[in-house]
Parts: C-alpha cells; sequence; structure tokens
C-alpha cells in the first residue's frame, strides 16, 4: 500500500498550515466522523493548525461476524489481552508514517505534528507515536488502549520518549473499559513518558470538557 490509498477528509486553516493534526477515527467510522468539531476546538489563527482526518481501509471484522467495514485492524476477540491484531495494527501504521511523511515533504517539521486518534485510532497513535524515528509535538488517545503494551520498552524509539502524551477516557465507557485506557496510561508511565491523564463522566464519546482540555494541550504543545 501507498500513501494515496489512505485518503482523508482535510480542514486547513485561513493561512498557509505551519502545523498538523492526524486525527485517527474509531471501528466503523470515517474521517468525516470528527472533522465537524474543528470549530469546536478554537485554534487561534496564528498557529495556523491544518487537521487531517484519514479513511481507515476497509476490511472484515471478525467480532462483527466478519462485516466489512473501516477498521485500523481486525479484532478477532473482545479478550483485552489479544484485542488488537498485531499485523493489523502494523499495516496501518505504515499508512500513518506515509501520511506524516508527506506532511514533511511538504514543509511541516515532524516537531509541529500531532498524531490523535479515539478508540481503534488511538492503538495506531500510540502504537506508531512511540515508534517513530523522529521527534512529534504530541501523541493523543482518546477512549482507547494500547496494543502488546509488553512490547513497548523493546520497540520504542528514543526520539519521542520526551513527547508530551495525553490519555482521556470515559469513566462510563462500556465499548473499551476505562481500565485499558488507564492502563495504557501507567505503562507509557512506567517507561519514563511525560504522560497525562484525563476521565470525564460521559460513555465512548467525546464531551464538551474534553474538547476543551484537548484544545489547551493542542494549543501548549504547537506554541
Amino acid at each position: 500500500m501507498s500513501a494515496q490509498d489512505l485518503p482523508y477528509v482535510e480542514v486547513n486553516p485561513t493561512t498557509t498550515a505551519k502545523a498538523t493534526v492526524i486525527w485517527l477515527h474509531g471501528l466503523g467510522d470515517s474521517g468525516n466522523g470528527f472533522a465537524p468539531i474543528v470549530p469546536e476546538l478554537k485554534m487561534p489563527e496564528e498557529l495556523a493548525v491544518r487537521f487531517i482526518f484519514p479513511h481507515a481501509p476497509v476490511r472484515p471484522v471478525t467480532i462483527n461476524n466478519g462485516m466489512e467495514m473501516r477498521a485500523w485492524y481486525d479484532i478477532k476477540s473482545m479478550d483485552f489481552s489479544s484485542r488488537a491484531d498485531r499485523t493489523g495494527v502494523n499495516e496501518s501504521a505504515d499508512l500513518v508514517e506515509a501520511l506524516i511523511e508527506k506532511e514533511i515533504a511538504q514543509g511541516i517539521p515532524a516537531d509541529k505534528i500531532i498524531l490523535a486518534g479515539f478508540s481503534q485510532g488511538g492503538v495506531i497513535a500510540l502504537h506508531l507515536g512511540t515508534r517513530y524515528p523522529h521527534k512529534l509535538a504530541g501523541i493523543m488517545s482518546l477512549s482507547s488502549y494500547m496494543c502488546e503494551p509488553e512490547t513497548l520498552t523493546a520497540e520504542a524509539h528514543s526520539a519521542n520518549k520526551d513527547t508530551s502524551i495525553f490519555v482521556a477516557h470515559g469513566q462510563h465507557d462500556d465499548v473499551v473499559p476505562m481500565f485499558m485506557g488507564n492502563a495504557a496510561f501507567k505503562t507509557l508511565e512506567s517507561n519514563g513518558y511525560p504522560a497525562s491523564w484525563r476521565e470525564y463522566p460521559m460513555q465512548h464519546n467525546v464531551c464538551v470538557p474534553e474538547l476543551n482540555d484537548i484544545s489547551t494541550w493542542l494549543q501548549t504543545q504547537l506554541s
């Protein structure tokens, strides 16, 4: 697969972009799902942030009776320890890395690029962000978890050891229970990452207080 195989929705600033947020959707959604939240983030114009919302490839998903849908990887079982299909995670991480490289080629430095994701997308953001060989501006994981956390120590690249990681979850999430998100946060913390944890009284979604916190964090990382 090559970069053009990953189509995306793009929301551009009014001036030439100086920074990019690549935001990955959850299972069965598309890049269109999160694009409408950009105005709600109220990013200052002078930061000139471009938002990219890629569409995951369409694939059969085992837990949904093999139904084809947009998914960053297959989910073979609801067992927490093996929920993410590592082969699919690696393939999608490669596709998203190609998108990052495309932004760098267009003049956005890696340290002005934030990798973000919700649910399945957060799995890819955490997986790729910690292994990516160039310093990113930040990594964000919302209502998500970590693929094979036990492999992080051996596979992590030192480039993003000091990169801020925003981890957030809903207290009433019945799709990805909050303990899974918190376990990812604790794995990051024990590996020395400057990760922050936030939880909100919500289900498997985003809420206004969370969007406000995300906006503050994005502005801090990109200023």
